[in-house]
């Protein structure tokens, strides 16, 4: 199974974090699978850097890094991953979820046919079947 990673996953799992669940270390370590992180995460990793809320303990270099030497494979944003993302279908009641990252990341996963790693509870609202609730 190709998975791609929502951002706060591939951080959880380059650190180690225990927030990080046994599904998805499981997931995660099951060599029958392929991980992928995404350009936007590192995007979104590069813009946290810069913030002061920041609460990482890395640089965007470093998040590269780590990803790679966890054998996770960059996927790259193309544009056609921003036609997805307009059709991306909101299922949860109330205000819909407008994070340009989040979106796009669940956009790249549906273009690319991959399923999507996540445990953000607003991405679940999506109505789309490729997401992996960890």
């Amino acid at each position: 199974m190709n998975i791609l990673l929502d951002t706060h996953i591939a951080v959880w799992a380059i650190v180690d974090d225990p927030r990080l669940s046994n599904k998805a270390r499981d997931l995660l370590l099951d060599p029958a699978n392929t991980i992928y992180y995404s350009s936007v995460s590192t995007l979104e990793i590069n813009n946290k850097t810069k913030s002061k809320k920041n609460n990482l303990e890395f640089s965007t270099q470093e998040f590269v890094e780590n990803c790679e030497a966890a054998g996770f494979i960059e996927l790259p944003l193309f544009s056609r991953h921003f036609t997805s993302e307009s059709s991306l279908k909101w299922g949860g009641d109330g205000k819909e979820h407008k994070d340009p990252y989040d979106r796009l990341l669940l956009a790249q996963a549906l273009e690319e046919n991959y399923c999507f790693m996540t445990h953000d509870e607003m991405i679940r609202c999506f109505d789309e079947n490729c997401i992996i609730a960890v």
